[in-house]
């Protein structure tokens, strides 16, 4: 069974001053989590966690995350932004993009990103743009099926992302001819995967790639970039990863094809946003409404504004009713929220203890892809993002949305100017 990592009697503490709903962070699971992926990979001497900011884009978070050594995975100019402002610049910052627009590519330059190229076709456009840097990355996409076992985890043939086999040879030599001197591999084949067996199964493919690569070109590769992944159990029966299995799997590949290869001063790299936020964020929204008709529904004061997950892709997020952990789940309900769309639910025929309104419910595992993926659908506004401090102090590290904001981009006519916001 999921358990939050706040009480009902700290929440009734916190909505004195910041009202439901929000998104509350827990700072020592994230540095405690931090650290043991650090230690996982502390065999290979260049390691490096280069934290997704799509996952949860916010100052507050990537300081943390700097503060325990990680850089930054950015996909956007704004992304890019936003780890300049916190001081993450140069060599700390993996610039993954695709369909990348000309800015894009030029601020990464401009920050000296290591840049991670989509497509053979980006070599010229990024020529164009901004010039060839000296130290590049290149995405492969092996095609097919990926299995882990029995299991298909995910189908990279279909996906948009990459360079094929002949592809990965053909960039390798032209970036040469154009002045390249160091290399990296990246690939990305499966997402939110609960297994040990996906990121030593990824890195085999990828050394014998570069093992390959290198015999054919010669190549300088000084880096292989394992991109995310690795996954969060967002259903309470299921067993988390086991981050040190993990690395051990890692290294055990390393040694047998790397080091053979004359690649043993490879780093190794991981860009994880799910696996390092997830299961440290919730969101927190209170009962504000019941309705028995053909189902018995609760409505909460959060929507898919707040978490879209469950209304985009039926994703299961755990719920506690805070102060009733030892009741027994014998309530079926609907957890609804206020979207006119009837997918604007966050259960479906939930077991859950009886819920009175004005009960707090905890929405589990929202540290990544939660407020990030948010909108303003129907005008709602977006929740404000609070930070449990270590010394079990609450800070304010976004506020919530106002009517203010929601109109700002009108702010170059009259049109609005009389409304009252």
């Amino acid at each position: 069974m999921k358990k939050p990592f706040v009480t009902r009697e700290q929440i009734e503490k916190i909505n004195e001053t910041y009202k439901t709903p929000f998104h509350l962070y827990d700072e020592k699971g994230i540095r405690e989590n931090a650290r043991k992926l650090k230690a996982a990979f502390a065999w290979n001497k260049g390691f490096k966690e280069y934290f997704a900011v799509k996952a949860t884009p916010n100052p507050f978070i990537l300081n943390i995350l700097k503060e325990e050594g990680c850089g930054c995975d950015c996909s956007s100019y704004t992304e890019l932004m936003l780890s300049q402002a916190v001081g993450i610049t140069g060599n700390n910052i993996m610039f993954s993009s695709n369909d990348t627009p000309k800015e894009d590519f030029i601020k990464a330059r401009e920050l000296g990103a290591i840049i991670n190229l989509d497509d053979i076709t980006h070599i010229d456009f990024l020529e164009e743009a901004c010039g060839i840097p000296e130290k590049i990355c290149l995405r492969y996409n092996p095609g097919g099926v990926f299995k882990v076992s029995t299991s298909i985890m995910d189908n990279p043939g279909d996906a948009k992302y990459g360079l094929t086999r002949e592809q990965m040879s053909e960039a390798f030599r032209i970036l040469m001819d154009k002045g390249v001197k160091e290399f990296g591999i990246h690939s990305f084949l499966a997402s939110n995967t609960v297994t040990n067996e996906y990121y030593p199964m990824l890195a085999a493919i990828l050394f014998r790639l570069a093992a390959e690569i290198k015999a054919e070109t010669g190549a300088n590769i000084t880096f292989i970039n394992l991109s995310g992944g690795v996954g969060i159990p967002y259903t309470p029966d299921k067993e988390p990863n086991d981050i040190g299995v993990i690395g051990e799997g890692v290294r055990k590949a390393f040694e047998e094809i790397m080091v053979p290869a004359g690649l043993e001063n490879v780093s190794i790299f991981t860009e994880l946003g799910r696996f390092m936020l997830g299961p440290y964020g919730c969101l927190v929204t209170k009962a504000i409404h019941e309705k028995h008709t053909h189902k018995e529904y609760i409505g909460v004061d959060a929507c898919a504004v707040n978490l879209m997950r469950p209304a985009m892709y039926g994703a299961y997020h755990h719920i506690t009713v805070l102060g009733k952990e030892n009741e027994p789940a014998d309530h079926v309900y609907d957890v609804v929220g206020s979207l006119c769309e009837n997918n604007d639910k966050f259960a479906i025929d939930r077991k859950l203890p009886k819920v009175d309104i004005g009960d707090y419910l905890v929405i589990h595992d929202t540290g990544a892809h939660g407020y990030s993926m948010g909108y303003n659908y129907n005008g709602r506004l977006k929740s404000a993002e609070l930070l449990l401090k270590e010394d079990g102090s609450v800070q304010l590290i976004r506020r919530a949305e106002t009517p203010k904001d929601y109109f700002a981009t009108f702010d170059f006519c009259d049109i609005l100017k009389d409304m009252d916001c």
